[in-house]
């Protein structure tokens, strides 16, 4: 077994802060109308086309890919990522009970919201999970074929944004861009393929 396998403890720890930063982050990019990208990026589209809400629609959206997760990532992965997808869904829910946002500039939001979005995900990916959806998808496709998680999640955070242009204005799109940027920059740098092995 690796030397830096990680406990049950250290795992639990990891996955409760990374949804908890990540939580943060989307609250952020709601309260300043902005998007992500990937499958939070459609839960938001969907929460704006539809009455549901973002939670809801990003735990629906989610499960289709479990099937791909639990065939080609195993039972833990999906495990760990099945809880990670669940609490954020609660902590978003719930964040704006904590706190009460009377001005947050846009600029600021889509840099800090995308920074703590990304250094969520990275803390998942080190410990084994994702956030679900096409994050499922990059960590196979990294694992296999050593495909940077950073790089592919932003070709497909241009993609969903892209589509956004029929739902939210264009300096939305503009601030959404540079969110995900910022986000997706955490894991270019520094999530590379077979550099970190723990589990």
């Amino acid at each position: 077994m690796p030397e830096n396998r990680h406990s049950l403890i250290e795992d639990v720890q990891a996955i409760i802060i990374a949804t908890l930063l990540a939580s943060l982050g989307i609250t952020f990019f709601k309260a300043t109308g902005l998007l992500i990208g990937g499958t939070a990026g459609l839960s938001f589209l969907g929460q704006y086309a539809t009455h549901f809400s973002f939670s809801e629609v990003f735990f629906i959206i989610n499960l289709p890919f479990y099937i791909l997760s639990y065939k080609q990532l195993g039972p833990k992965f999906t495990l760990k990522t099945f809880i990670a997808v669940f609490l954020l869904s609660i902590f978003v829910e719930f964040t704006p009970t904590f706190i009460t946002i009377s001005f947050l500039d846009p600029v600021y939001s889509a840099v800090i919201g995308g920074l703590l979005i990304g250094y969520g995900l990275l803390m998942l990916f080190r410990h084994g999970g994702s956030l679900g959806g096409l994050m499922i998808l990059a960590q196979f496709l990294s694992q296999k074929y050593k495909i940077s998680i950073g790089k592919f999640q932003m070709s497909v955070d241009f993609v969903v944004l892209l589509m956004a242009i029929f739902i939210v204005d264009m300096r939305a799109i503009l601030l959404s861009v540079i969110g995900a940027t910022a986000c997706n920059l955490v894991l270019v740098i520094n999530h590379k393929p077979g550099r970190y092995s723990g589990k």
